[in-house]
Order: structure tokens, then sequence, then C-alpha cells
């Protein structure tokens, strides 16, 4: 079940704190197919292709908060993660289309297990698919190369990355 915008921790703070900068902690998931396909959805604010994505709420540990988003954006349930990267500093501070800015504090993650059907469209996205990794769809979120490069790197190093 997922909240509104407004009912969201991030919402709420958002309306006390007015136009300052706040710190925006949320994560990021990878899922990919049996052929190695990554998962992406189209997000339905912004009309850009990007990976389950969004903030945690209170009372929520971050791995939770992926698998909350992966359930909410794709209708997939995952069974098992690990986090591969931390993207924290103040590079990630964003103004969003709404006139918000955040400085980010993100945990990218590796779904390593899932189970479900795909739902293609849902309350925050407009489509969803596998794509493969050399004919991935436009406008493409700039988190998407990075963070795959990183999932990469993490591969072959099994060293977290910190950025």
């Amino acid at each position: 079940m997922s909240i509104s915008w407004a009912e969201s921790y991030v919402g709420q703070l958002r309306a006390i704190a007015g136009n300052r900068t706040l710190m925006f902690v949320g994560a990021r998931a990878v899922v990919r197919d049996n052929v190695g396909r990554i998962l992406l959805i189209q997000r339905s604010d912004n009309g850009q292709w990007a990976m389950p994505a969004g903030a945690m709420e209170l009372g929520e540990s971050i791995a939770d908060c992926a698998v909350r988003e992966v359930r909410e954006e794709t209708g997939l349930r995952a069974l098992r993660v690990s986090a591969f990267a931390l993207y924290t500093g103040p590079d990630r501070t964003h103004t969003n289309m709404y006139g918000h800015t955040y400085q980010i504090f993100t945990t990218a993650f590796r779904i390593e297990e899932w189970d479900g059907e795909l739902a293609r469209v849902t309350d925050e996205t407009l489509d969803a698919g596998f794509f493969d990794r050399t004919r991935l769809p436009g406008p493409l979120s700039a988190s998407v190369p990075e963070t795959l490069a990183d999932l990469d790197v993490f591969e072959q190093t099994n060293r977290l990355i910190l950025k």
C-alpha cells in the first residue's frame, strides 16, 4: 500500500521546512532478469526511464525501502537484496522540477532474487520493462549509467562503492 507524497516523511518535512535544502535518504534497485537485462521504469513525474527508487520512510530500514520501492513501482517482490554503492556527497545536491532542493543520500542495491509478475503501469510509472544494456530507452535518467558502471566495479572487486 503506497501513501501520497504529502503523507510521506519527505512530504511532511518539506511542508515544515519550506524552501530549505533537505537531506533525502533513499534507495535505488538494480533488478536483472535471467538473461541479464536491466529493469527500468518510466517515471510518471518526469517521463524519464530510471531504476526503481525512492525515499526511506520513518520506521523502515534502507533495505526495506528498496524492497518497498521495487514492489510499488513494478509489482515485483524483492526476496534478497545487497547494497553495493552509497552516493552521499554535496555534489548530489539537486533541485527537482517542483523547486525543492535536496542533498541526496542514496544506497544502491542489487536485487539478487525476486518473484512475481511485472506491472508495467502503476501509480508511479507510465511503463516498465527489461532492457539490454546496449539498448536502453530514453530519456534516460543520469543515475542509470553511473549505477550500472558502479555495479560492474563492485562485482569485479567486491568492494562497496562510496561516492
